[in-house]
C-alpha cells in the first residue's frame, strides 16, 4: 500500500515524532530497540561487506538512526557525541591547524574558552575572544585575515545574547573561514544555523534536545555542501580515532525524548514569558533577559532568525544572599546547573567561576510545571 503525500512542510511536532523513521514494518517496534557494543558477526567475508557493521564504536545501527532524526530537523549531516563538550572539541579540534587563528565567543559557554585556552593555544592556534554581539562587527569589518573558524553561541549561554549568522556566515563564505554555531539554547526547531550559511551546527543534547535531565548526549551537523561533506568526513574521522562516540542505549534515550520536544519548548516558553514579567515587575530584580520579550534589545534579531521562543531566561539579584533566599523560598524553583529539563531550575552562575557575571546573576530554566503555579511560588518568594 502506497503512503499518501502530505502538505510541506510537516509541523514540529510530527517531524519530531517520525524524525529518523524507517517506513512501517507489521510486527516492528514504533521506536527501533537499542543495540548495545558487542562484537558483530564476520562471518566469512571482509569486515563491511556489503555495508555490514563490523566493529562498534565506529558502527551502530542506533547510534545512526538518532544521528538521521537530529540530522533532518538540523537539515544536515548529524554525528552524534558522548556529551555536548564532547561535540564542540570534536568540531573545534578536527577543524583547525597549528598557526591558524580563531574567533571564539568571550561570554558563552566557559567550558569552550576553557578548551582554547588549555588545549589550542598549546598547540599554536591563536585565539580571538569577541563579546557575542560584536562578532557581527568583526566580521563586517573585514578583519578575518587567517581566521580558519568562527564559533558563535546564540543565544549566548547565560547572558542571552545574539548575534546575526546570516550577516557571519557572508563574512566567512567570503574568506573561507568556516562558521560553526553552538546552537544549544535554541535548540534544533528554534533555530537553524545551516540554513543561515553556517557550515556546522552544534547541540549539548543532555539540554533541551533530549529534556528530561537523564542522558549526557552531544551532536555535530555539516551543511549538505561541498565545504560541509569535507568538514563531516574530517570530524567523522576524529571521532573514530578519538572514541568520542555515545553509547547506544543513550541515543537511543536521546531518539525517545525528542519526540516530545515540541511540546515541551511550547509550555517552557510559555512559563518563561510568565516569568519574566514577575521578575521585571519587582523592585529587587534588574536586568532581565530573554529575546523574545519586546523590551529585549534583541527582540527585533531574535524575530528575524528564530523559529520560536525557548525557557531560558536571566536576571541580576542584589548578591549572593539574595539568590539563596529566593531558593529558599520557593518551592519549585531548584537550585541545579544545565537547563533544558522538565523541571523548572536557576542557577547562580557566579559561583562556577567560569563567567564574568555579577555574584546575583542567575539563570532560569523554566520546566513544564503549570504556569500558574510557577508564577504564585515565584510571587510569593520575592516577597
Amino acid at each position: 500500500m502506497s503512503i499518501p503525500e502530505l502538505p510541506s512542510p510537516l509541523g514540529d511536532g510530527t517531524r519530531l515524532v517520525h524524525a529518523g523513521d524507517d517506513p512501517a514494518v507489521p510486527g516492528t517496534p514504533l521506536r527501533p530497540s537499542p543495540v548495545f557494543a558487542a562484537p558483530y558477526h564476520l562471518g566469512d567475508q571482509p569486515p563491511g561487506w556489503q555495508g555490514a557493521d563490523g566493529y562498534a564504536r565506529p558502527d551502530n545501527p542506533t547510534l545512526r538512526v538518532f544521528e538521521r532524526a537530529v540530522g533532518e530537523l538540523d537539515g544536515g549531516d548529524c554525528l552524534s557525541f558522548a556529551t555536548g563538550m564532547a561535540a564542540i572539541s570534536s568540531a573545534v579540534l578536527a577543524v583547525v591547524r597549528p598557526g591558524d587563528r580563531v574567533v571564539l565567543p568571550s561570554d558563552g559557554y566557559y567550558a569552550t574558552r576553557v578548551l582554547a585556552r588549555d588545549e589550542l593555544e598549546r598547540f599554536g592556534v591563536r585565539v580571538d575572544l569577541v563579546a557575542t554581539p560584536e562578532i557581527e562587527d568583526v566580521a563586517a569589518r573585514g578583519d578575518l585575515d587567517g581566521v580558519r573558524l568562527v564559533l558563535l553561541e546564540t543565544p549566548s549561554n547565560p547572558r542571552l545574547e545574539i548575534c546575526d549568522i546570516a550577516a557571519v556566515a557572508r563574512a566567512t563564505s567570503a574568506t573561507g573561514a568556516v562558521l560553526a554555531v553552538d546552537n544549544t539554547t535554541a535548540s534544533p526547531i528554534g533555530q537553524r544555523p545551516l540554513a543561515l550559511g553556517a557550515d556546522i551546527t552544534i547541540g549539548s543534547d543532555t539540554k533541551a534536545l533530549t529534556g528530561h535531565s537523564d542522558v549526557l548526549l552531544g551532536h555535530v551537523s555539516t551543511a549538505r555542501t561541498e565545504t560541509g561533506r569535507q568538514l563531516h568526513t574530517r570530524i567523522a574521522a576524529w571521532r573514530k580515532t578519538t572514541g568520542n562516540t555515545p553509547g547506544a542505549f543513550e541515543a537511543w534515550l536521546g531518539h525517545r525524548s525528542m519526540g516530545t520536544l515540541d511540546l515541551r519548548l511550547a509550555r517552557q516558553a510559555a512559563n518563561a514569558a510568565a516569568i519574566v514579567e514577575v521578575l521585571a515587575g519587582h523592585p529587587a530584580v534588574s536586568g532581565v533577559r530573554w529575546p523574545w520579550r519586546p523590551q529585549d534589545p534583541s527582540y527585533a534579531l531574535a524575530q528575524r532568525q528564530m523559529l520560536r521562543p525557548n525557557g531560558v531566561v536571566s536576571a541580576e539579584f542584589a548578591d549572593e544572599a539574595a539568590v539563596l533566599q529566593l531558593v529558599r523560598s520557593s518551592r519549585f524553583f531548584l537550585a541545579a546547573t544545565s537547563f533544558g529539563g522538565v523541571h523548572t531550575t536557576v542557577d547562580r552562575r557566579a559561583q562556577w567561576g567560569g563567567d564574568a557575571v555579577p555574584e546575583g546573576f542567575l539563570r532560569f530554566s523554566c520546566g513544564i510545571e503549570d504556569t500558574a503555579d510557577l508564577v504564585a511560588d515565584l510571587t510569593q518568594a520575592l516577597g
